[in-house]
């Protein structure tokens, strides 16, 4: 039984539910972001990113930085980007948008390769623009929330190494990092940007960004200054190397409470092999999104391949739109989020499970909000005489 206080289980796609122990390492007494225990407890924190991305390649370096996942944005945009430089985004949704907007405003050329709603890209597609000129960075949404969509970020990553092998290979990973696959060292990317609060399963407030040495290499011999103070990697790279090598270091004061708590869920989750928690959020899509046909929803993703294991958007009845449901989940203690995508927003909502609502055995987040979902349904129908 958790020991939290009762409350609405929240299953949007992040902020996520917490583990007990995750919440408890918050109320860490306050103590010197320079003194010898929370500098082990952030080292060691640094070392458990490596885990979580699969990484064993010591040029590549993890930067945890208080934030959210946007400020990776930032650190990708401002270091590895020069005004004028030509990037490629590869948008599945609302994300792409976004990111394609942080690029432009640190002087990025941004083309945009848009696909359908509920698509990825094909790999012919992404081929086809690659070739059409030359790129400094390519960037992929592993996961968009506001589509459910699931992007081959290891076909795109290989399809870049043949096609434009000077082209780095961002993926944004706020929604994937923990609940889908990704072998940093083994798919050769070059930075992945991630936050606290989603699959990670740690309360909002840290940004988490995986470079590689080419990357590192790319924002050290700029021929500009980089564009942002506290978005510099030149600024951040000795403080992430000195934490990880236990030596007290200085450039912005770290969020404590939130990297015990980031600790504390690293040791969990790679206490065992990546590929057991990964086989675990797909078992559990499978059987949100069987459930879900059960109901005669559809998801805007129809293709299994690109189905995101860690949420599920799905399309509500016609006739139906999210204020005419979401109530009646809430009475039933659940939580789904709104549609998200400007152009269909009235027409969907979405349900996250990931993290501890799928991964403890002794939860029944994904049981209860199945049948809350099916219930709050028929109410609605009823309501609106459908």
């Amino acid at each position: 039984m958790s020991a939290q206080a009762p409350h609405n289980t929240l299953l949007i796609p992040g902020p996520i539910e917490f583990d007990d122990a995750v919440l408890q390492s918050m109320a860490h007494y306050a103590e010197s972001h320079v003194a010898p225990g929370f500098v082990k407890v952030f080292g060691e924190a640094i070392t458990l990113v490596r885990k979580l991305f699969q990484s064993t390649d010591p040029a590549a370096q993890p930067f945890v930085i208080a934030g959210s996942g946007t400020l990776g944005w930032d650190l990708v945009s401002a270091n590895l980007i020069e005004r004028g430089d030509n990037a490629l985004v590869l948008n599945s949704g609302y994300f792409g948008d976004s990111f394609s907007n942080c690029l432009e405003t640190y002087g990025a050329q941004v083309t945009q390769l848009k696909s359908v709603i509920g698509e990825r890209h094909s790999l012919e597609q992404v081929e086809q623009a690659l070739k059409a000129k030359p790129y400094k960075v390519i960037t992929i949404t592993h996961v968009d929330t506001s589509t459910g969509v699931l992007s081959d970020v290891k076909g795109v990553a290989q399809l870049v190494r043949r096609v434009s092998p000077e082209t780095l290979v961002v993926v944004d990973g706020v929604c994937s990092v923990g609940s889908e696959e990704i072998a940093f060292d083994e798919w050769d990317l070059d930075a992945v940007v991630t936050a606290s609060q989603k699959a990670i399963g740690c309360p909002p407030g840290l940004s988490i960004v995986m470079c590689s040495g080419r990357a590192i290499q790319r924002a050290q011999s700029r021929k500009t200054p980089s564009g942002s103070y506290y978005a510099s990697i030149a600024n951040w790279l000795p403080i992430m190397k000195n934490y990880e090598a236990f030596k007290p270091s200085y450039f912005a004061t770290p969020p404590t409470q939130l990297v015990h708590a980031l600790h504390t869920t690293l040791s969990q989750i790679t206490a065992r092999p990546m590929s057991e928690r990964f086989a675990v959020h797909a078992r559990e899509s499978d059987r949100v999104k069987a459930a879900i046909a059960e109901l005669g929803l559809k998801q805007l993703a129809p293709n299994p391949d690109a189905q995101a294991h860690g949420m599920t958007a799905m399309y509500l009845p016609e006739g139906l739109t999210p204020p005419d449901v979401l109530p009646g989940l809430l009475k039933r203690g659940v939580i789904f989020a709104a549609g998200l995508h400007k152009e269909i927003a009235t027409k969907y909502i979405r349900f996250g499970h990931m993290g501890v609502s799928v991964t403890d055995p002794n939860r029944k987040d994904v049981d209860n909000a199945l049948a809350a979902l099916k219930e709050a349904l028929a109410e609605a129908k009823q309501a609106k005489g459908l």
